[in-house]
């Protein structure tokens, strides 16, 4: 993590205090930081605050206005910020269960969300509950107890839905056709070997390590091999490229395998 990041979470921490009080139980750095895969430039900063009761109207308003870009100006692309009752972090449930979600950044669209029930179906409600499961193993705990004493895995059966409705969501995506390299495929298909290196061995990996870890084994690896080059400005996968091997990940979710 580089310093202005660190800097970042202070402040942020910081802000979510001054709104939350004593409601506020841990706060926690997700994503490429909680796993040490940062990358300036291409990460998000990812962060889930766990409070001890619901918050309030007038509370969720006030936080994202302390959070948002314009208020406290996020170093990265932006933040992804998501806040959970502490009963709903512990449960293992597989549903969004959030207090409030905030996207916002210099260069991300901002979304301000109060309540589930508001977040669009089309933009998957699977995200959650695997975040909750990364933030389990790999949370960098800013505030409170460690993250593995506050989070919980979904049920293996679970897990395995949730990962194959992520990568439907993935495999539903506009990409282009034809032989030509299309930038962003390697995301899918980096994110697609952290979902089948999940399933087979437990354990969630940063996008790249994934993708190292397929390619170790045989499977696809000179594509997977082009996706890794690709996070270092080399030519990204074809889109069909991208889907087929997507699809050969989804299966082998589904199959438990």
């Amino acid at each position: 993590m580089d310093d202005d990041v660190r800097d970042y979470l202070t402040g942020l921490v910081g802000r979510a205090r001054t709104v939350l009080g004593a409601n506020l139980f841990g706060a926690y750095a997700a994503g490429s930081v909680g796993l040490g895969a940062y990358q300036p430039g291409r990460s998000d900063v990812d962060v889930a605050l766990v409070v001890a009761g619901p918050v309030a109207g007038p509370a969720k308003r006030a936080l994202v206005d302390r959070l948002r870009h314009e208020a406290l100006a996020c170093p990265a692309r932006g933040l992804e910020l998501v806040v959970y009752r502490r009963d709903v972090a512990a449960s293992g449930t597989p549903e969004p269960g959030f207090e409030v979600e905030l996207n916002t950044g210099a260069t991300m669209p901002f979304r301000a969300t109060y309540d589930p029930a508001d977040r669009p179906a089309a933009d998957g409600r699977f995200w959650y509950a695997l975040d909750r499961s990364i933030l389990r193993q790999s949370g960098l705990a800013l505030l409170g107890p460690p993250a593995v004493d506050v989070f919980a895995d979904p049920a293996p059966e679970e897990l395995r839905r949730l990962l194959a409705a992520a990568l439907d969501w993935w495999l539903a995506l506009p990409t282009p056709e034809g032989d030509a390299p299309a930038p962003g495929t390697e995301d899918a298909v980096l994110g697609a070997c952290r979902s089948l290196a999940r399933v087979r061995t437990g354990r969630w990996l940063p996008k790249v390590d994934a993708g190292r870890w397929v390619v170790e084994r045989g499977w696809h690896a000179e594509l997977v091999g082009r996706a890794i080059a690709a996070r270092r400005d080399g030519p990204a996968p074809s889109g069909p490229e991208a889907r087929a091997f997507q699809r050969w990940v989804r299966a082998e979710v589904a199959a438990g395998h």
